[in-house]
This record gives C-alpha cells, sequence and structure tokens, in this order.
C-alpha cells in the first residue's frame, strides 16, 4: 500500500534499462515528497523522480527485492 510509505523511506525496486528492455536490477530508491505536488510522494532514482503508484514493485528490504527477483527473472 502506499500509505505505507514515508518521505524518506529506502526502498528497493526493479528497474529496466531504458536502452536494453529485457535487462531489469534491483535499484535502491528514496521515497521523497513531490517535487510537482509536496503533497504527494514520489520515488527518487537516478536524479529523476517517479510518482509513487501501485504498478510498481516496491520492496522495503533488499533480501524480499531479490527474493521477488529470482522468482519473476529466473
Amino acid at each position: 500500500m502506499l500509505s505505507d510509505y514515508n518521505a524518506g523511506d529506502v526502498v528497493y525496486i526493479f528497474y529496466r534499462n531504458p536502452h536494453i528492455q529485457n535487462v531489469a536490477n534491483i535499484q535502491e530508491a528514496a521515497v521523497v515528497n513531490s517535487p510537482d505536488n509536496p503533497n504527494e510522494l514520489a520515488l527518487f532514482l537516478y536524479e529523476t523522480y517517479y510518482p509513487l503508484s501501485t504498478e510498481m514493485a516496491i520492496y522495503a528490504n533488499e533480501a524480499d527485492a531479490e527474493n521477488a527477483y529470482r522468482q519473476y527473472f529466473h
């Protein structure tokens, strides 16, 4: 649930390489207030803000992200 996150949290997501779509990695991202709407949360990754949404696979810790990664990509 999106309400489980607060600005300042560190989370782990699957990030697809924009140049090679069949390559995905686990990346650490920060939960921050959106620069466009401070009342909404966003993920900050690689100097870019991404709106926080339920369409993202977000994990609270790296171990959970790695387990899910193995399940989906191996």
